[in-house]
This record gives structure tokens, C-alpha cells and sequence, in this order.
């Protein structure tokens, strides 16, 4: 039986970074995620909670599972990012009328700091939109749009 050359499997190596979409999107999410993470630092948040935040205001008081379907995340994660949340008094977890059923929603303490964090994160918008100006930035939106139906 004939070995395979490990070396033959690397030849197109060189290719990935020009081409793959995963690498390229994971570096644009750092950069983005960084300059909304240093607006939002005077209120002690990073993007992911300010994201959470709104998610959970907008949809008053859910189950964890419903909001891991509309973020698109695994439960583990998120119920992990709320507990961080839930320490600092910014959100609520309290079970449902099936008790099996966590329930998620904002504190009052939840909404003041998301009422602070707008106007940052507003500048941080502002910021990025002009980066890449109107059009750029519509193209980019309705791209980013269409990714949810690759998966």
C-alpha cells in the first residue's frame, strides 16, 4: 500500500488566507468588536453583553432557550454570559410557569445601564458607518443578512 505525502494535502495552504470567508470574517469581528467594546468600556460593558442587553430589552422577558435561537448561540454560552450579568444586577433569571422554563429579563439597574450605553454606542455606529461610508455600509449589512441562511 502506497503512503500518502502529508505534503500533498498542504499545497493549496497557501490559498486560505487569501480565500477563506471563516478567517476573514473572524478577523473583521475582532477588529469591529474592539472599537464598539472601548466605547462602551465607561459603562463596564463589552459588546457582547451591550448586544445581550438590547436583546433582551426588546423582548421583555423570555425563555433562555428562545433567546439562544435569536442569537444564534448554544445555550451553554449564553446562560454563562447572563450569569456575568446577573451578578452585576443587570438582569433577571427566574423560572417560568414550567419550572423548567428560565426566564430572562432586564432589572431596572439592566435598564439604566443600557440607557447609559446607547449614546456610547451610538458614537461607536457613527464611527464605523463613516468608515465605510453609506453605501459600503448597506452592501456590507445585507451580506452579513444573508449568512444566517448558509448554516
Amino acid at each position: 500500500m502506497e503512503e500518502e505525502n502529508p505534503q500533498t494535502n498542504l499545497l493549496g495552504v497557501t490559498q486560505i488566507p487569501a480565500t477563506c470567508m471563516g478567517m476573514h470574517i473572524r478577523r473583521a469581528s475582532r477588529i469591529i468588536t474592539q472599537v464598539y467594546d472601548n466605547a462602551l468600556r465607561p459603562v463596564g460593558l463589552v459588546l457582547n453583553q451591550f448586544t445581550l442587553l438590547v436583546s433582551i430589552y426588546l423582548v421583555e422577558s423570555t425563555p433562555i432557550t428562545r433567546l439562544a435561537q435569536e442569537l444564534f448561540t448554544d445555550q451553554t454560552t449564553l446562560t454563562r454570559n447572563l450569569n456575568l450579568l446577573e451578578k452585576r444586577g443587570l438582569v433577571a433569571i427566574a423560572p417560568g410557569e414550567d419550572r423548567r422554563v428560565k426566564l430572562v429579563s432586564l432589572t431596572s439597574e439592566g435598564k439604566a445601564v443600557l440607557t447609559e450605553a446607547i449614546p456610547l454606542w451610538e458614537q461607536a455606529q457613527t464611527e464605523v458607518m463613516q468608515h465605510f461610508g453609506e453605501d459600503s455600509w448597506q452592501s456590507l449589512l445585507t451580506l452579513l443578512s444573508e449568512v444566517k441562511t448558509v448554516g
